[in-house]
């Protein structure tokens, strides 16, 4: 299944939001790739840097959610953006959202323009190397 596909079978007041939430991730993180896949049971989409899991964009039965695995990995980029999208709900990677009252699209963009910085395999791999000494 293509990313356009996914987002024509989700709720039709759904699709506009997911679109462009899906062209901002696109156009601010050069890095990642869209496809379609499986996370904790459900089809998304999911969106890879090299080597790793970056982003995931899905939309279950209450709610759209934006995983965003630097932001995990970041308490400055949490913490900045729980403020600034004071209407979503943040968990620890994600962020669930109803509509875009909640996710205003320019600071989506600076929150993956923030994200895009972060090289998580370079993490990755120093922390290994940490693990083996």
């Amino acid at each position: 299944m293509t990313v356009n596909e996914y987002i024509s079978k989700q709720l039709p007041e759904r699709q506009k939001l997911l679109t462009a939430l899906h062209e901002v991730i696109i156009a601010n993180d050069k890095t990642v790739t869209a496809g379609v896949g499986s996370m904790m049971g459900q089809e998304i989409i999911i969106y890879n840097a090299p080597g790793t899991f970056k982003y995931g964009l899905g939309s279950g039965k209450n709610y759209m959610t934006l995983h965003l695995l630097p932001m995990y990995g970041s308490l400055t980029i949490y913490s900045k953006y729980k403020a600034l999208l004071s209407k979503a709900k943040f968990q620890k990677g994600c962020i669930n959202f109803n509509n875009a009252e909640e996710m205003p699209l320019n600071i989506v963009k600076q929150l993956i323009h923030d994200c895009s910085k972060i090289d998580l395999l370079k993490i990755r791999e120093e922390y290994q190397k940490s693990r083996r000494k």
